[in-house]
């Protein structure tokens, strides 16, 4: 598969070293101040650009016809007006907030401890999310969507950043040095505490699920998540 890397930061360059290693090509690479190549010779485009960057990526691919993979977090605002654009012009489209296969399994077991927890009004659920210090934004995509998985089945109506309250579910965010990524989920009650926790090691399985998204989407047209890509039900 031609592959084009739309921003070529730490993640590209994983992406590239893995993609090369599974005997695919890379045609197209983009950082925010060089491009190499040409961007309509790729069979697909993964892009992990910047929240700035990351809608005229989407979009350009969807005028080359090129099905793109976005993980880039930070531009949800403009999620709706994006996927419009996509089903206007028959687009091949994965975004995920996290394409760790690890990770969307944890989400998974999120939404489905959050069912069993929906009764149990005895237990306040709570999350935190530690990453390196070069991630500005907070909380990340990957804890926002843990957050969605617990909303549905709570009285909750939000969450809030670094602030408890009763009406919201609180999302803590750590700056740590050298921390890949680590999400825990707390239930706590006045006699036990249970706890989830994902944490990743690399960011190999980041860069392998984005891959695998990118094999999967080819040949297929339309809006698509990493549910469908792992047949998650």
């Amino acid at each position: 598969m031609k592959l084009a890397l739309l921003g070529y930061g730490k993640m590209g360059q994983t992406i590239e070293r893995l993609a090369k290693e599974q005997g695919h090509e890379i045609v197209y690479k983009r950082s925010s101040s060089t491009s190499e190549g040409h961007l309509k010779d790729a069979e697909a485009a993964i892009e992990f650009s910047s929240p700035e960057a990351a809608v005229e990526n989407i979009t350009s691919c969807f005028e080359h016809g090129i099905p793109v993979i976005s993980g880039t977090t930070g531009w949800l605002d403009r999620y709706e007006e994006v996927l419009k654009i996509g089903k206007d012009r028959n687009a091949s489209f994965i975004y995920a907030s996290n394409f760790s296969i690890g990770v969307n399994l944890f989400f998974s077991i999120n939404a489905y401890a959050a069912k069993l927890f929906e009764p149990w009004k005895e237990y306040t659920a709570s999350i935190e999310e530690i990453h390196h210090t070069q991630k500005k934004d907070a909380p990340r995509g990957t804890a926002i969507s843990l957050a969605e998985g617990i909303l549905e089945h709570s009285d909750k109506k939000e969450w809030k950043l670094d602030r408890q309250s009763d009406d919201a579910l609180t999302i803590t965010a750590k700056r740590i040095e050298d921390v890949k990524g680590t999400h825990i989920i707390r239930y706590d009650s006045a006699i036990d505490s249970i706890s989830l926790e994902h944490e990743a090691h690399s960011r190999d399985g980041f860069a392998k699920g984005a891959i695998l998204a990118a094999e999967w989407l080819q040949g297929k047209k339309g809006i698509y998540s990493m549910k469908d890509v792992l047949q998650i039900k």
